[in-house]
Formats: structure tokens, sequence, C-alpha cells
């Protein structure tokens, strides 16, 4: 076959920048100041256990054999969606099979050619490539600026869409929601709320911070993933019933792929029942971020009261040797570099664990000091 010499060229290109992505698999033996694991539910015997439980509690399939408008629909997939909704106080819910495809289903098929969606410049990359594929108007407005999204209200026409995360995954900083939900009130915007860092961590039963805030009913529509805090896998986009019916009939992300099997939901419904109980797991995790905080405060921290906290090392080279000599010392911490982060931004994104201990921590701040 004809050597790709286009292929060839960019990824000697992304190598030359010091850029190159590949992958890697875990270290048993290291420190888990990586994963999103965040209260330790993915590796956890508790998790394990309620898994199994719920599935020899009904008969189940490995696969759903279909798209939930063909064969993959089933009792428990509803269930869940219903049990999930009442949950975060939401009128209704529609599970997708990961938080990218939920992301993209919704914001592909809801703005329309004559409407306006207005987004945070550090929205994940799911939201903007959703907002690529709907043939509404775009702008992004200054990072967590509340003077900033007022003015680009402004200029919006149609029906206004405006998206924003609660918890920054690259920052690990929260959006001033309360503000957000004004300015949207007041410009009749509609407030779409990313919940994916929050979830299970943020709020009295890790619910997230639109209900830890009282908005719930100021949300057009809300994201919950499963895959960080949760331990699992898949999403769910919250709502009225109206949005649900809506998606059903028009998000591709939805109608075009097979379900999620039924032991994918055992695991979902599994952690719901315990996170929401792991009162002295966020604790735990609240004091670890405190203690690192403290312990690293003349370093270049970015504000973050949560578990993902950001050292920035600005340069690619710099920000891989960086990350290298923590990992020589067993502390499984990854760079982030450009062009995931802009240039300058380089970064390393260091996630604090219910699991992991105080002395840790102090092996991680102690070094970064250095």
């Amino acid at each position: 076959m004809k050597q790709a010499s286009f292929l060839l060229d960019q990824l000697a290109q992304r190598q030359a920048q010091h850029a190159l992505r590949e992958l890697k698999l875990p270290a048993p033996h290291m420190v888990d100041f990586c994963s999103n694991d965040y209260l330790g539910i993915a590796r956890s015997a508790a998790m394990q256990e309620a898994v199994h439980t719920l599935l020899m509690e009904r008969p189940y399939m490995h696969g759903s054999t279909g798209s939930r408008l063909l064969a993959g629909n089933y009792a428990w997939i509803e269930e869940a969606e219903q049990n999930l909704a009442a949950f975060h106080a939401a009128k209704a819910g529609l599970i997708y099979n990961s938080g990218y495809d939920a992301n993209v289903g919704l914001f592909s098929c809801v703005p329309q050619k004559e409407d306006t969606v207005i987004y945070d410049q550090l929205i994940h990359a799911s939201i903007r490539d959703g907002i690529r594929l709907s043939r509404a108007q775009a702008f992004s407005f200054l990072h967590n600026d509340v003077a900033d999204l007022e003015k680009k209200l402004q200029r919006a026409t149609g029906n206004i869409f405006v998206a924003v995360e609660s918890v920054y995954s690259m920052d690990g900083d929260m959006a001033p929601l309360k503000e957000m939900a004004a300015a949207c009130e007041k410009a009749g915007a509609h407030l779409i709320v990313d919940e994916a860092h929050a979830t299970g961590v943020v709020g009295p039963q890790g619910e997230g911070l639109v209900q830890a805030l009282g908005l719930a009913g100021k949300c057009f529509a809300r994201v919950h993933t499963f895959g960080k805090a949760l331990g699992c896998h898949g999403a769910i986009v919250l709502g009225t019933d109206e949005l649900r019916r809506y998606l059903v009939n028009f998000s591709r992300a939805f109608i075009y792929t097979t379900a999620l099997p039924p032991t994918a939901i055992a695991a979902v419904m599994a952690s719901y029942n315990l996170f929401p109980y792991m009162t002295e797991a966020r604790t735990h995790l609240a004091a670890l971020i405190a203690r690192f905080r403290l312990a690293t405060h003349t370093l270049q921290v970015l504000p973050s009261e949560t578990p993902i906290q950001i050292v920035l090392t600005p340069g690619n080279e710099f920000t891989r040797r960086q990350a290298a000599a923590l990992q020589a010392a067993n502390l499984d911490i990854r760079p982030i570099l450009h062009p995931t982060v802009p240039k300058g931004q380089e970064r390393l994104r260091i996630v604090l664990h219910s699991f992991n201990t105080f002395e840790e921590v102090d092996q991680c701040t102690s070094m970064l000091m250095g």
C-alpha cells in the first residue's frame, strides 16, 4: 500500500512541537494523581458488589441488540432515566452512550440556523463539535466573565443558548452560575450546563453545582456524565419532557447508535445508589484539596476548590520534563500540552481522590516545591 505521506508530515510536525500524543498503559504501582475517579468508585469493592446484586435481581443481556428506536430500548434504561431525573430535580432525562455523544447530540440539533449559541471560551471540545454541526451562529465569551457574557447576549438573535461547564476540566474552577443564570433570565436566553466534573463531588450528595445553588429551574438543559466520579460510562441530558421528545426525534447521536447494554445501566444505577451517601469520602477529599493548596500557594496554581488542581508550567518540553520527574517518583501526573491548552498555558493537571492519603499529597507538593 502506498505510504500516506500527508499523515506522516503532520505527525512529524506534532513531534517537533513536543506535542505528539501517545497511548500509555497505567502503571499499577504508581500513585494515582491522574484519573477522574474522584471518589474511587470505579475500583471499589462496594461498586462491584452493588453491580452484581442489581444484575442478579433481573435477567439481562450483555448487549442491547440495537438502537433505542429499534430493538435496543428496554424497561431498565427508561427506569434509570426516570430515577436520575428525579434525583437531579428535572422533569425528564435521556441517556446517551457518553458525555461526548450527549453534548454533540444536544448542541447539533437544538439550535437552528436563525439562533445563537454563546459559549465560554474554555468550553469542552465535545460542545464545540456539537455547535459546529448546528447551523446556528456562535461566538465565545471570556472565561467565567459575566460582564462579557452580557455584552455578547446583546448581539445575539433568534433563540439564544448559553453553554458553560460547572467545573472546568483543564482549570478546575467553577462557573459563577448564579450570576450567569440571572444574565440569561434577563436576556431571555437558555442556559445549558455541563456538570461532568461536578457530578458526585459538588453538593451535599454530589448532585452537582446547579442543584447545590438551587438553580435547577433556571436551566434549559444539564448534562451529567457517568465516566468521572461515578466510575462507569454514559451520560444523561436533563430537561423538560418536551426536550426529551425532541432529542428522541432529532438527535442523530441518539438515533443512530446502539443503546448502552443493561450491564452498563446496572453500573450507573449502582453508582447512584452509592455516591450520594459518600459524605466521608467527599469530606476527606476536601481536606486533601485544602492541604495541597496551602503547600503550593507560592507556585503558579490556578484557583480551584475542586479535585482538579492545575500548576502552570509554560512550554511543552519543560512540562514534559516536570511530569517525567514526578512519574519517576511513582506519582502518576500527566502533562497537559499545547494544542490541548493555549501556548504558554501548558500545565501539570493534578487530580486528587478520596483514596489518596495525606502522605501522598505531601510527597507530591514537596516535589513540586523543589
